[in-house]
């Protein structure tokens, strides 16, 4: 007589985790039951069952009456396509432990929506770890017939080696549109508030912000932006280099320059010259090199006079990085280097306490595991290095800001000195990767159009502020080429200009992979075809007009996304109804990866399948003769607010501005 157990069913639910440590030790129990054992108690046994799967429908159905609660919402339909499709497999073969789960949306409309390809997964999994060799169609079928009842799919083909295609049902779709319109485009409800730290731009203070800042800046705006629509609690540092010897030349040159600078506020109107001047002077004048040392150590000591001279440069450098910010919208909260000074002491304090110091020619350096180059925390002179200042902050950050998460925007030069700091900060135990996460968001360098570093004509570096300028110029030349200051009054036309001059840089930027170099250049920036913001704002400006045109103010819409069912019969209706709520997908896919041209990708997509869309099915119809509005088709006008709603809440999540006219 066998073990018993083997006809017994025993179902796992994915959800509760109390549930879960029960079922599992009622498994081990039954494991460890002999035949001789079990017959007294078999009854029993099958008593404990019956009872173990009335709490898991009990425990299902709260799950699933707190899931139909009403919400503001969007549901992320892959997610949840997902979760019954875990469920499926773990009720199909409950023996495996992390069974493959591959959700995607289908390429093409024949193979449905949605496709399931766990199939081939389980098929090799079986074998590998049961011998058992099956087909995978079987697989497939096999997992369909678990999936329970719900609200999303319509119907399911298995086509191929098992691949899985699912047809959701159109009243669902149409609901989730009519939500949409109702509530407007609200997040995918993610759980827990969490507190994230973005660290980005990160200038110089006494150096002009230069190209070079421009991915930082924008990479690290939009992520936090997409952070703040989900509903984290999110803090923009501005990690600006305000501290080193640096300032001990600039600050002696500003004592010689303008004596009476305690008294005069100094008209320093160019910082870079004085930069320069300051720094030629240090390199060849022995007594001015001195005097700049003194400067440093008086600085660190925080001489009144000295501090003084130290805020006035600072301060001259935040006039100018506020002039960017302010054209590109950029919100930021400064907290330089010279932040994290008075804490330095006890990090060398604490790696020295834990047995992590050793001492090097004179340098305390700390050895990290799996890390190539040590980290250097105190230099032979007794001075602090941008290792110790990057240890201060992201142990502030861990335990004084308690963050869930910190990301930092810094190019991926910097991967080796992240990697080897966030190791240091798991070795001396400031945090659990596994509870906390902190990412190096690196990415490529700017080149210009001859493939190599993006620089003047002249061999220099281009400064951002010369940038925007030429921006501003040549988006001005792209309107008035397509003769718009014909039509647009001053005002609209100076709107215009802003948003598709800085819309487009943005984007240029945004919408290519960030781990990868691009080439800038305004020619194919500006151009209006093509995946670029450009042609994405004229879109937009395009479907807003539509029900201006026809006379439909925003009461009228709102008052018809209540009373209108959303008709999606039409193969471009569907497929544009389905790509507006594709949205929350995208944006999770972001917060994974971290990857913003995800989001360029699919507004691009968004905004031709809207044309497809208008090409094919009429939103308004007009007497040919006399042009007059004969009939507004009201489904398809909703349709294409929703197609707006979606593209502006991408817009403002990449920090593009549009206009309503253009």
């Amino acid at each position: 007589m066998g073990k018993p157990g083997c006809g017994m069913e025993i179902i796992l639910e994915a959800e509760g985790e109390k549930e879960i440590k029960f079922l599992t030790a009622e498994i081990d129990r039954l494991k460890n039951f002999g035949c001789t054992e079990i017959s007294p108690s078999l009854e029993q046994l099958r008593e404990e069952n019956s009872k173990l799967k009335y709490r898991l429908n009990v425990l299902q159905k709260s799950l699933q009456a707190e899931r139909n609660r009403p919400t503001k919402s969007m549901i992320n339909i892959n997610s949840r396509l997902q979760e019954l499709f875990a469920y499926a497999i773990k009720v199909a073969y409950p023996d495996l432990e992390n069974p493959p789960l591959i959700v995607t949306p289908s390429q093409q409309p024949k193979f449905g929506d949605y496709q399931c390809n766990s199939a081939m997964g389980l098929t090799k999994m079986l074998l590998k770890i049961k011998e058992e060799k099956i087909n995978p169609r079987d697989i497939a079928e096999n997992i369909a017939r678990h999936l329970p009842d719900n609200e999303y799919i319509e119907k399911y083909e298995i086509a191929g080696p098992g691949f899985i295609n699912v047809h959701l049902r159109k009243d669902f779709v149409s609901k989730q549109l009519t939500k949409l319109l109702i509530n407007g485009v609200q997040p995918p409800a993610l759980g827990e508030r969490k507190k994230v730290v973005v660290d980005f731009s990160s200038p110089n203070i006494a150096k002009e912000m230069h190209v070079g800042h421009l991915r930082s800046t924008i990479i690290g705006e939009s992520m936090s932006r997409l952070f703040e629509f989900v509903g984290y609690d999110v803090l923009r540092l501005n990690h600006v280099g305000d501290w080193g010897t640096q300032f001990g030349m600039l600050i002696a040159h500003l004592q010689d320059k303008f004596p009476d600078y305690l008294t005069v506020s100094p008209p320093i109107g160019d910082l870079q010259a004085f930069y320069k001047e300051s720094k030629k002077r240090f390199d060849t004048e022995e007594e001015f090199k001195k005097r700049a040392y003194q400067c440093v150590v008086q600085l660190q000591s925080k001489t009144p006079d000295i501090t003084k001279a130290w805020n006035l440069i600072c301060d001259v450098s935040r006039q100018e990085f506020k002039k960017i910010y302010d054209a590109l919208d950029i919100s930021l909260i400064e907290r330089g280097e010279s932040f994290y000074q008075d804490r330095m002491t006890d990090i060398v304090r604490e790696f020295e306490e834990k047995g992590f110091v050793q001492v090097d020619d004179g340098r305390k350096i700390v050895f990290v595991p799996e890390c190539s180059i040590p980290l250097t925390i105190v230099k032979s002179d007794g001075g602090y290095t941008y290792d110790t200042s990057d240890l201060a902050a992201i142990k502030q950050r861990l335990m004084e800001e308690k963050a869930d998460m910190i990301i930092y925007v810094v190019d991926s030069g910097q991967a080796l000195h992240f990697q080897t700091i966030f190791a240091a900060a798991q070795m001396i135990g400031w945090y659990d990767p596994k509870v906390t996460r902190v990412s190096h968001a690196g990415f490529g360098v700017v080149l210009g159009e001859d493939k190599k570093k993006f620089k003047t004509r002249s061999g220099d570096t281009v400064r951002l502020i010369d940038l925007l300028e030429e921006g501003l110029k040549r988006s001005m030349d792209k309107l008035k080429e397509k003769e718009r200051d014909k039509v647009l009054t001053l005002e609209e036309l100076k709107a215009a200009q802003t948003s598709v001059a800085f819309g487009c840089i943005r984007y240029a930027d945004l919408s290519h992979n960030r781990m990868n170099d691009y080439i800038f250049s305004f020619d194919k920036m500006l151009d209006d075809r093509g995946n670029t913001a450009a042609y994405l704002l004229y879109a937009f400006t395009r479907i807003r007009s539509i029900a201006r045109l026809a006379n439909i103010d925003e009461e009228m819409l709102q008052k018809a996304a209540k009373e209108t069912k959303i008709i999606l019969d039409h193969e471009k209706e569907w497929k544009l109804g389905r790509c507006i709520l594709r949205f929350p997908e995208i944006l999770q896919k972001i917060l994974d990866d971290l990857f913003l041209h995800t989001l360029c990708d699919y507004l691009y997509e968004l905004a031709t399948t809207f044309t497809e869309f208008y090409d094919s099915c009429y939103c308004v119809e007009k007497d040919r003769q006399t042009g007059e509005i004969v009939k507004v088709n009201m489904w398809r006008m909703l349709l294409c607010e929703a197609t707006a709603a979606v593209m502006a809440k991408g817009f403002d999540i990449l920090g593009i501005k549009p206009v309503q006219r253009m």
